[in-house]
């Protein structure tokens, strides 16, 4: 349906579009309101005598974002709209005035329209096909001047807002990021801390029921073992799957053959402690009847709880590591010079992204060098390097696939330098698109999702830094390569 009202609207332009070869003095009045032809004289004006009106109604589109840029339009009457497409819908992003003349920027840096134009109001134009745009900035040296110097205002203002754009998803990704992080040991804590309250009430209830049945200097002492074991067990015991299966049903059969009711609830915790049947033969000597079982409850009740305390401080632990990683992200290269760990940086960055590389389920393999000098420097933007780089492979493998993070030092040309090697095995850069993929606004990714700012940005900061970057790439080994100067000259 689309493609249909496209073609419609198409046909319906050109059908609407009277090309002119005399400028008639109506239009060079109306030519006089644009700006950039404001100062010019009426002969230097006669070399738009090639143009073509056009005519919109309220709603048709004048292009379309990604294709192919085709005329330079000077908008006589009437409104636009420009907007950009993205995953979660359109990107309203200004208004084209009347008197304006745009679309120099995409003909002469030969790419793609970047953003859509629909008119807003019914809206007379005039326009130039390619090859009349560019015999006008032949032919013309007055017009080229003004074409070129609102060209250098719209690029600069364009860059501008595009990388304000590139921040904004940087910091979406962030955002997204310290979400994931932040809420997955915030909710274990959440949970260790409501166990722990039933697990002092329950203290609380059988340390009731010991006070009302006095305890023999037998018990006392079997309970007092018991507890220092408990207390000394530390974080829960690691096993694999079968060898835990099997004492916790060892322990918990003999336990039920003790008429202790709830065996299964209480030995997985009691196998966590390292505790087997033979621990617990004292309890069962000293405590007859129903009162072995309370005191395995409350054994049970004392190691749970002091398991649950050291996972609130892992979790909080967790948060205190993320915060300390994204003020490492966040203040890293502000203010005066200073010094950087560049795997401290690189760590701090994998943090952040965590949560996309669990999300896909990848094997991320680290070998950072233990002896890295630290990198002076006075420069901003190393984050980003990384944050594009390791972005970047985990959009281009597949799920469960591999990423290597390497950190190495070496000297080059007699002075040392830090290297950092980010390798994934994804699908691998297009031949056709490796010459370009430094290029600002060059992207391989969908319209809309990708501003082919990423790795310009880290071109530019590597260069900030006297750097280098270099990067080989086949289907299964794509591999970016880059090394600083550990002081700057």
């Amino acid at each position: 349906m689309e493609s249909a009202m496209t073609a419609t609207t198409q046909m319906k332009a050109a059908s609407e579009a009277i090309p002119s070869t005399k400028l008639a003095a109506e239009l060079i009045t109306q030519l006089r309101s644009v700006s950039i032809l404001s100062s010019l004289k009426d002969e230097e004006l006669q070399c738009l005598d090639h143009l073509e009106e056009l005519h919109l109604a309220e709603g048709d589109m004048l292009t379309r974002q990604g294709e192919a840029a085709q005329f330079f339009y000077i908008l006589l009457e009437g409104k636009l709209n420009v907007f950009q497409s993205a995953p979660n819908g359109s990107l309203h992003l200004s208004s084209v005035p009347s008197g304006t003349a745009f679309g120099e920027v995409p003909l002469l840096a030969n790419m793609p329209s970047p953003v859509n134009i629909q008119a807003a109001t019914p809206c007379h134009l005039i326009r130039f096909d390619e090859e009349q745009f560019w015999h006008l900035m032949t032919s013309c040296p007055e017009v080229r001047k003004a074409i070129l110097g609102n060209m250098a205002t719209r690029f600069q203002r364009y860059q501008s807002m595009t990388l304000q754009q590139e921040k904004m998803a940087s910091l979406g990704t962030l955002a997204a990021g310290l979400m994931h992080e932040l809420n997955n040991p915030g909710a274990a804590a959440r949970r260790a801390a409501a166990q722990l309250r039933e697990n002092l009430e329950r203290l609380h209830h059988l340390s009731a029921k010991f006070s009302r049945s006095p305890l023999s200097q037998e018990q006392k002492q079997c309970l007092f073992e018991l507890q220092e074991q408990a207390i000394a067990a530390g974080p829960p015991l690691r096993m694999n799957s079968l060898e835990q299966s099997d004492a916790e049903e060892q322990l918990a059969s003999w336990m039920e053959s003790a008429q202790i009711e709830n065996a299964w609830k209480l030995a997985p915790t009691l196998v966590s402690m390292g505790i087997d049947a033979s621990d617990l033969e004292c309890a069962r000597n000293e405590f007859p009847g129903a009162t072995f079982a309370d005191a395995l409850n409350w054994l049970e009740a004392l190691a749970s709880s002091q398991q649950l305390v050291a996972m609130i401080e892992e979790s909080i632990g967790r948060v205190s590591d993320l915060v300390q990683a994204v003020k490492t992200y966040a203040y890293e290269g502000k203010g005066t010079r200073q010094t950087i760990d560049v795997n401290d940086s690189i760590h701090a960055t994998m943090v952040i992204l965590g949560h996309k590389i669990r999300e896909k389920q990848i094997v991320l393999t680290k070998q950072f060098a233990p002896d890295l000098p630290p990198l002076e420097a006075d420069c901003s933007g190393l984050n980003q390097v990384w944050t594009n780089l390791l972005d970047n492979a985990i959009d281009a493998v597949s799920q469960g696939g591999t990423i290597q993070v390497r950190t190495w030092g070496e000297v080059r040309n007699g002075r040392p330098h830090i290297c950092v090697s980010v390798t994934d095995n994804g699908s691998g850069i297009p031949l056709e698109s490796q010459p370009h993929i430094f290029d600002p606004f060059y992207t391989t990714k969908e319209v809309g999702i990708g501003t082919g700012l990423g790795l310009g940005i880290v071109s530019r900061v590597v260069e900030q830094f006297n750097g280098i970057i270099r990067f080989s790439s086949v289907p299964r080994a794509t591999e970016f390569i880059i090394c600083l100067p550990v002081t700057r000259p």
